[in-house]
């Protein structure tokens, strides 16, 4: 098919970028497992894994799309993260074939996140704050 996205169709950007579209308003799609979004994630973070650990090993869920399509339009600007890219760019590729336009993968991951000293769940600026309260 024609139409059908390439994985050079997916625009990456890093985390710094990822951060100001967040802060632009875009809404943030992690789609690590439940256990590993459990752990720690980025503020206001929807999850909606892209693969399931089994004991036969990592799966594709087969409800991904249809459990996206509930919560984002097709219209919404999204940044889409895993834990370090890989999972997050083949989520994009499929949400494009889907006709989600304006997905971006976060490069890195959530990894880059942390990595970067953004902290998950709260933003690095509230945190220097809070530090500073506690003296």
């Amino acid at each position: 098919m024609e139409s059908e996205k390439r994985p050079e169709d997916v625009v990456t950007v890093d985390v710094q970028v990822a951060k100001d579209l967040l802060q632009k308003g875009q809404l943030y799609l992690d789609v690590r497992t439940v256990e590993e979004y459990n752990k720690g994630h980025v503020e206001n973070a929807l999850n909606v894994p892209y693969m399931f650990l089994t004991p036969e090993g990592r799966v594709k869920n087969p409800d991904f799309l249809a459990q996206v399509t509930s919560i984002l339009k097709k219209e919404d600007h999204v940044v889409v993260a895993c834990n370090s890219g890989g999972r997050g760019h083949r989520a994009c590729i499929d949400l494009r074939n889907a006709g989600y336009e304006h997905v971006k993968n976060m490069g890195g991951g959530y990894s880059a996140w942390v990595d970067s000293g953004f902290a998950g769940d709260k933003p690095a600026e509230e945190l220097k704050i809070a530090c500073k309260f506690r003296g």
